[in-house]
């Protein structure tokens, strides 16, 4: 019995003793893999550039056509015939919608006839006083009833005109808002009718900057739809006052538009130039790290071929074609992590994953 104990406690021995070599082996290995530096973080690369941008006045704004209306009618009717399609260019005086005249026309004929009867009173009544057979007075109601007669036709003809609705102006039409067969009221809209070329850019900037502005000032105006492209154009009207909620001061510009690529409506980031160019280090708006605290990006290090990072506190200025103005906390040449920067932390390594795309590599000189 005492033999058995003894192979019992053998036994538990060596099972103990093995479990505690293999997690001994498994504590080693995890010591061994956080003791091993992470592997290197894959980013994309970008430089700090020095530029020349335009000094201007940064501000927002929409387009407005030159002429823009909503074509209607005068005169209550059927509509009888369409002469127009959706989105159609038309010239001033054009033809766009007939409405039913065929009452007027038969009122207007018998107008006709009772203008001839009068004129015919009135000659005969004319012919009478030279014998000296009537009175002065019945020539002068003949010679009333027929100038009554008249203006009734030209009264009757004025209306029947504007039963034939015509371009106001010469421009681009929308969409039709009416179909062949509806009884349209006074004042019911037709179609949008907008002069494209040239048009209009309305927006604001501070009372501070009345000083400088002026009439013939350029400006230059990005839009969404076309990326970094700018369009030019020249300061053309000012409000006579401020506004008395905002103290800012709405500003009118022309801009040329020959191939109607500006639309009205259209958000308008609008930049109105001073004068001498200034010296500006940018870095793409992708590298910064933006927060209630600051604004940082991450320098890349080169530590005798180690590459690691570091974050950097920076002053930021002007936001320009995807690129931003640095005032504090860079120079020229610097190399910057241009995007990827969420995962990374001071001292990290990391390798260089390919140089930065054409959009935030380099940014153009317009405002």
């Amino acid at each position: 019995m005492f033999k058995r104990l003894v192979l019992m406690l053998i036994a538990v021995a060596l099972v103990v003793g093995g479990i505690a070599a293999v997690k001994m082996r498994q504590i080693a290995a995890m010591n061994a893999m956080f003791s091993a530096p992470p592997p290197a973080v894959a980013i994309v690369p970008t430089q700090v550039t020095a530029e020349r941008w335009p000094r201007a006045l940064a501000a927002v704004g929409s387009f407005a056509p030159v002429q823009g209306v909503d074509v209607t009618t005068e005169i209550a009717g059927q509509v009888s015939a369409l002469h127009f399609e959706s989105g159609q260019r038309v010239t001033k005086g054009e033809v766009l919608l007939s409405l039913d005249t065929s009452v007027d026309e038969a009122e207007l004929a018998g107008l006709v006839a009772e203008q001839k009867l009068m004129q015919l009173q009135f000659e005969r009544a004319a012919r009478l006083l030279k014998e000296k057979t009537v009175a002065q007075q019945h020539y002068d109601d003949a010679a009333a009833k027929r100038d009554e007669a008249a203006a009734l036709v030209e009264a009757k003809r004025a209306h029947l005109a504007k039963k034939t609705i015509r371009a106001p102006f010469t421009g681009v039409l929308g969409i039709r808002k009416v179909d062949v067969g509806q009884y349209l009221k006074e004042g019911a809209a037709i179609v949008p009718l907008q002069t494209l070329d040239p048009i209009y850019v309305d927006y604001a900037l501070p009372e501070r900057h009345f000083g400088t502005l002026k009439l013939g000032q350029e400006v230059t105006v990005a839009v969404q739809a076309y990326g970094g492209e700018r369009f030019s154009g020249r300061i053309t009207a000012f409000d006579p006052g401020l506004d008395p909620g905002t103290r800012n001061i709405r500003i009118r510009a022309t801009l040329p538009n020959p191939d109607e690529r500006l639309r009205p409506g259209m958000f308008a980031d609008v930049s109105t130039l001073e004068g001498a160019d200034v010296e500006v280090l940018t870095v793409p708006t992708t590298a910064i790290t933006y927060t209630p605290y600051g604004n940082s990006v991450f320098v890349i290090k080169d530590e005798g071929g180690k590459l690691t990072v570091t974050r950097q506190q920076i002053t930021t200025g002007e936001t320009r074609a995807g690129r931003v103005a640095v005032t504090q906390g860079l120079a020229a040449g610097d190399r910057l992590v241009a995007v990827g920067h969420n995962k990374l932390r001071n001292g990290m390594s990391v390798k260089l994953a390919a140089p930065a795309p054409a959009a935030t590599a380099t940014a153009g000189n317009a405002p």
